[in-house]
């Protein structure tokens, strides 16, 4: 049996600061970590917390000097020396010290050894740490100069320190990294934390952003046109509570109390709403969000920009001359201050105040028709007034109307209760007439009969000049599309039966083919004439290259692709059949322009389609673009978090829900003999020569 000898510690004694020197035998060359100045104050503050380790000195016989060497804790020495040098430190003060006399081990083994075998502190013990002085009643600011780091810093290490107990442990288990534990802290509630790594920590995906997507799904952002409209100050006033992003950059943080901002949304909206409508209107509709297209159908009325006032016109003067004198004060300068920057934008915004105020309207008119007031994108109040819904429109006395044709007044009736001779009914002309009766009106029935004989020669003439036939058409869908009510203006009886798209998807207003197509149409809006009776003239000018983009932009208003149930509760206003016929062209068509709804913007999220469907359609989704490993990951979610998940996952994937699907075009059917047809026999065998017939499931 081996008998160990037992460990002596060497002593440690109080030497004088003048009696220690820098050995060379350290072996830290090169700086790293504290600066010696941090080092230096932080030893003023609290004083030395670890000893250094010395050996004597000897001469070149070996004799001691009375000096000691310092081998290991050189920065510590360094850091003394700098007092000592700023006289905070009396040469001669008295230096704990580990006094090393083992000559079987080298200085340099001592060195390397007090540099090797130690071990950084913990990441969760310094957050800790930070907490419990905090507790103590220290400051941000105080934590912050006692550790020489930044508030922001420690704020953020109070942040992490305040993650749920349950998720530092399995961080310090090094089951989560920095990273994750980074992401659970925009949340403060830990029974939520907790939940969420339950979910995610079976799942494929635990990346930082996904925790971060869970923890503030039920949040509203800082940058929502919501909280735009309100604004941050106001919600904080009202109570409520806001979380931020202390490690990634979070847009302004999550509102929390989702009720009451919309509550404060919509007092403030129905406020103005309601001081919209006291200007006169017969309606008002107030909404954060409209439907797309929510004015088809109404005819907008026109109305005058009025005159500015005496005050409005002096005062509009003086701001310019203002900005006039800013802009030459400043034209030269490199560098402006920022409250002539404030000001001048001061400017602008009253200016444009005064310069686009709100129209004047016909009384009348405004009487019978109403105003749409929302908020935009920015958050800003948006209010579009002047729409006059059909119900609305006023009666035209004496006038009958017949599918939108006003009819000519009926011709004058003689005092004995005769219209006039009508020519083609055999009544002979009378020869004995009054030269007063020529200047009478035509009987209707001659009208009528002329007009369809030149019709039918304009329908021939027409069609054989297709330019005309096209521009025609173009004519009429242009009425149809950007004039209301204004179809009269045309002979042409083609108009756009696409309709209003009456179920609305989520966000479809704010979709890709939506922006594009209202950006489309107000372009074309700017080019063509407020009258509709300069519409053919202007039309006319445009290149034929305009004319078939603006055809096209017309035509596809026409398009209903709208799958809908063909039942008792829709009224009979549409069959099965007809619901069919349009599915089947609208794949016609899509083939045509190669239609891409992933490239137009779609992807599967919780609200457009995962949040509605069973889980076996989730799974299904995530198998056919993911894999049957990566579905059957998700078996064990509920319904809700498996829908979340799955909305990450198939993120980027391309894949489409089946109706968006375009099938692919069906190959010829092969030609069968009347044989085979009638016996059912196999079919003919082909010759080698011949090309093999395509199968109709290809």
């Amino acid at each position: 049996m081996t008998k160990h000898t037992k460990i002596v510690l060497s002593a440690s004694r109080d030497i004088p600061f003048n009696l220690l020197a820098l050995s060379q035998s350290n072996v830290r060359r090169v700086k790293a970590g504290v600066s010696i100045d941090t080092l230096a104050a932080d030893i003023a503050r609290r004083g030395l917390l670890q000893s250094l380790t010395v050996r004597a000195e000897r001469d070149g016989e070996g004799n001691p000097t009375g000096k000691f060497e310092v081998p290991a804790g050189g920065r510590r020495f360094r850091a003394l020396q700098q007092l000592v040098k700023a006289k905070r430190l009396a040469r001669t003060a008295p230096v704990p010290c580990i006094v090393r006399e083992d000559d079987a081990i080298s200085a340099e083994e001592d060195s390397l050894a007090e540099n090797t075998h130690r071990e950084a502190l913990h990441p969760l013990d310094q957050f800790r740490a930070m907490h419990q002085l905090a507790g103590q009643g220290s400051d941000v600011e105080t934590i912050a100069a006692t550790f020489m780091t930044t508030p922001a810093v420690v704020k953020q290490r109070l942040r992490l320190a305040s993650v749920s107990p349950k998720l530092h442990d399995i961080y310090a288990e090094d089951s989560m990294t920095l990273e994750q534990l980074m992401a659970f802290s925009v949340s403060e509630d830990h029974a939520r934390q907790e939940q969420v790594w339950e979910q995610l920590r079976s799942s494929y995906n635990k990346q930082p952003w996904m925790i971060r997507s869970k923890l503030t799904e039920q949040a509203v952002r800082a940058t929502d046109k919501r909280t735009r409209f309100v604004g941050l100050d106001a919600y904080v006033a009202a109570g409520g509570y806001m979380v931020r992003d202390l490690f990634e950059d979070d847009n302004g943080g999550w509102l929390q109390d989702v009720g009451l901002l919309e509550t404060l949304v919509a007092d403030k909206l129905g406020a103005l709403a309601e001081g919209v409508g006291m200007e006169g209107w017969k309606w008002v509709v107030a909404a954060v969000d409209l439907p797309y297209r929510y004015d088809d159908g109404m005819r907008p009325i026109e109305g005058a920009q009025p005159d500015l006032t005496e005050e409005q016109e002096a005062r509009l003067a003086g701001l310019r001359e203002e900005a006039d004198a800013l802009e030459a004060a400043w034209a030269e300068a490199h560098d402006i201050p920022d409250e002539v920057h404030v000001r001048v934008n001061a400017i602008d915004e009253e200016i444009a105040g005064i310069v686009q105020r709100p129209l004047a309207y016909d009384r009348e008119e405004m009487a019978r028709a109403g105003v749409f007031v929302t908020i935009d994108h920015l958050g800003n109040l948006d209010i579009d007034r002047g729409y006059v819904r059909p119900e609305d429109e006023p009666a035209i006395a004496g006038e009958e109307e017949d599918e939108g044709h006003v009819r000519e007044p009926a011709p004058e009736v003689d005092q004995d209760g005769g219209a006039g001779d009508i020519v083609g009914q055999g009544a002979p002309a009378n020869e004995d007439e009054d030269p007063d009766d020529l200047l009478k009106p035509l009987p209707d029935r001659l009208v009528t009969e002329l007009t369809t004989w030149r019709t039918l020669a304009l329908r021939n003439a027409v069609a054989l000049t297709p330019q005309v036939a096209f521009a025609a058409v173009l004519h009429a869908i242009v009425l149809d599309t950007f004039y209301a009510y204004s179809s009269a203006e045309s002979c042409v009886g083609i108009s756009m039966r696409g309709g209003s798209l009456g179920t609305q998807a989520p966000g479809l207003a704010d979709s890709h083919s939506a922006r594009a197509i209202d950006e489309r149409h107000a372009a074309w809006s700017e080019r063509l004439p407020d009258d509709p009776h300069r519409l053919w003239e202007v039309l006319a000018r445009f290149s034929a290259d305009d004319q078939a983009m603006l055809f096209a932009h017309c035509a596809a208003f026409g398009i209903n692709a709208v799958w809908e149930p063909a039942n008792r509760y829709n009224e009979g206003r549409v069959s099965a059949r007809a619901v069919a016929g349009r599915i089947e062209h609208s794949h016609i068509l899509a083939r045509a322009v190669g239609l891409d709804p992933v490239a137009a913007g779609w992807s599967a999220t919780f609200d457009n389609y995962l949040g509605r469907v069973p889980k076996v359609r989730i799974l299904t989704a995530v198998e056919e673009a993911k894999g049957a490993e990566t579905s059957a990951r998700l078996t064990g979610f509920k319904k809700a978090d498996m829908a979340r998940e799955a909305e990450a996952l198939l993120a980027g994937s391309g894949w489409l829900a089946e109706p968006l699907r375009t099938p692919a075009e069906p190959g010829p059917v092969p030609p069968v003999a009347p044989a085979e047809a009638a016996l059912g026999t196999e079919p003919l065998v082909e010759h080698e020569d011949e090309e093999p017939l395509a199968m109709a499931a290809e």
